[in-house]
């Protein structure tokens, strides 16, 4: 005689959605790591302005240092970026450019100016860049007893 368990034949669903949770977190990590190194990589230590369009000259180091990237697990998505400035508005308007005041020490006083920033971006650019490979990150990710 043959005996079957009809539960045997589907899924146990709270395995499944937690291969596929904890692959995500992973799959998505990754792309956050290289978006970020890609970022930090367009940013070249240089004397200067970078051109309008090109990504934004690196003086002393702390841009670069201070894109980060992490899981947020609310919103099941990789947040890429800089963090860590202070009120500065400095990250976004060299993104898509805008205004800033800029403190500028003359003769001993403390002045402060408005100048306007054409886009340096950096962000969006290494996100094209890893765009195609992004879906690679999925292959084979979900695995037995993950």
């Amino acid at each position: 005689m043959i005996t079957m368990r009809i539960k045997d034949m589907f899924f146990d669903r709270h395995v499944v959605m937690a291969a596929v949770d904890n692959a995500k977190r992973k799959v998505l990590s990754k792309a956050g790591a290289f978006i970020r190194t890609a970022a930090k990589t367009s940013i070249r230590k240089r004397k200067g302005s970078a051109p309008p369009g090109a990504p934004p000259h690196s003086h002393e180091g702390s841009l670069r240092r201070l894109i980060l990237f992490g899981y947020d697990k609310p919103n099941d998505s990789v947040v890429v970026g800089p963090v860590g400035f202070k009120k500065s508005e400095a990250p976004s308007a060299l993104e898509h450019g805008g205004e800033v005041i800029v403190l500028r020490r003359r003769g001993g006083k403390l002045t402060s100016q408005k100048v306007k920033i054409a886009p340096r971006p950096y962000m969006a650019p290494a996100l094209e860049k890893e765009r195609p490979n992004l879906p690679l990150l999925w292959r084979n990710s979900i695995k037995k007893g993950d």
